[in-house]
């Protein structure tokens, strides 16, 4: 299934230690595809460094940009749908512009689009969606 990552549930995917990186191995192993946009991989390239090495984060977003098992998409159109924080719009615009399924997010400012019906996009927490792809 397509998906897309907001980048502190891709953080708390990355490390083999964590409880969370069969997230990250579902897409490694092609069971589930990841949606990004170029503002996207600039804001895992930005974030990363802050928890793992320069040169891991480089290693980690070049896998993202170049690998079968991403798809990565160009929204030309902004739906501005989360107010408390427009940032996040980025993720917003990309699943819906590559008919991702959910958005896989701890942050309580994508909790607005579970009031919105159209476009419908759904969010996810990082625990629901591992539990979702380890049935």
């Amino acid at each position: 299934m397509r998906i897309v990552l907001d980048t502190n549930c891709l953080i708390l995917s990355l490390s083999p230690h964590s409880v969370y990186h069969t997230v990250w191995r579902s897409f490694v192993n092609g069971q589930n595809v990841l949606c990004v946009t170029t503002d996207i991989l600039f804001e895992y390239a930005e974030i990363l460094p802050r928890f793992f090495s320069k040169e891991l984060s480089e290693a980690i977003v070049s896998t993202i940009a170049n690998a079968p098992f991403v798809v990565q998409v160009s929204p030309t159109y902004r739906f501005n749908l989360i107010q408390s924080d427009p940032d996040d719009n980025k993720f917003v615009d990309c699943a819906i512009v590559a008919g991702a399924r959910y958005i896989v997010s701890n942050d309580h400012h994508f909790n607005i689009l579970r009031d919105t019906n159209f476009p419908l996009v759904q969010i996810i927490s990082i625990r629901d969606f591992m539990r979702l792809i380890t049935q």
